[in-house]
């Protein structure tokens, strides 16, 4: 095979890498706020 094309494969194999990754961490970051907030019990107002 041509060294470009094996290059160019390379290169797209690591940006697919890095946008998993940053969806895996951008998921990770929204899970670890949502346990920190936790589930808030609404008290709601008999007027």
């Amino acid at each position: 095979m041509n060294t470009d094309l094996i290059s160019s494969f390379k290169l797209m194999g690591m940006g697919m890498g890095a946008i998993f990754t940053v969806i895996l961490v951008i998921y990770l970051a929204v899970w670890i706020m949502l346990r920190i907030t936790g589930k808030r019990d609404e008290v709601k107002d008999a007027t």
